[in-house]
Parts: C-alpha cells; structure tokens; sequence
C-alpha cells in the first residue's frame, strides 16, 4: 500500500495554550490544511467544487490525543480517503512528528454536499473521479 498523503507543518508559538502545547482547537485546522492540501493537489480547488455545485461538508470528527506538541515541533499531517459506498466517506490522519512520534489521530466523516439542494450527494466518490487528476490520492 502507497504512504498516505502528507503535508509537513511548523507548530507556531502563538497555536500553543498556558502549559506550552498546541492547543486542542489547533489539531482541527492541521488536518484541515492537509485535506484541502490533498485536493489541491488532485487537481481539485475550491472553485471547481463551487463550479460543480458541491461543497465537502464534515459531518464528525474525532481526535485522539496521544502526546504533547510545542512550539517549533515540525509535523507531518496525513490524510487517507476511506470509502463504504454510501453518501458518506471517511478521513483517517494522523499528525506525526518528524522523529516518529504519533502526536494525535484524527477520524472524520464527511461528504459532499449538493449546494442547490442543500443535501448529501448520492455518490461522492463519482464527484471526486469526474474532477480529480489523481485517482489514487482519493484511494480510488
């Protein structure tokens, strides 16, 4: 199996909380850069999602906190499509430091949402292969 996408991030002094750690909140938006990172990077931006009709809507998320990050600590994001075959599908991430070290997973549930509509699109799957210029970056 291919490494998942990645993308590397600096932790800022001003992301981090009283104890010297990244704050909470601040995992939310490392893996957030990493999922519009990897649809850039298919070939996939805001405005082709727009021009389609659909927008990616997050519908859960999960983060396990496994160990401590502070400022200036370089992390690598991941992100890995997992598809059930319905409306939704799911975004496994983990956010490792460089030396190995697992600092947080990250699992969320998301789709595409039809934006005239206003509801989940029957296949996203079908949407992401109609736009992508990468197949495999959606683990399809």
């Amino acid at each position: 199996m291919a490494e998942p996408f990645s993308v590397r991030v600096t932790v800022r002094g001003y992301e981090t909380d009283t104890q010297g750690h990244l704050n909470q909140s601040v995992y939310l938006n490392y893996a957030e850069h990493a999922r519009w990172s990897l649809l850039q990077a298919a070939g996939i931006s805001q405005a082709r999602l727009v021009g389609r009709g659909v927008g990616p809507v997050a519908l859960e998320t999960t983060i396990r906190f496994r160990h401590e990050l502070l400022a200036g600590d370089e992390v690598d994001v991941t992100c890995a499509f997992e598809w059930s075959g319905g409306k939704t599908f799911r975004i496994v991430q983990e956010v490792r430091k460089t030396d190995g070290t697992l600092a947080a997973e990250v699992s969320a549930v998301g789709g595409l949402l039809d934006l005239t509509e206003r509801k989940l699109v029957a296949d996203p799957r079908t949407v992401f292969k109609e736009l992508t210029t990468d197949l495999a970056l959606f683990g399809l």
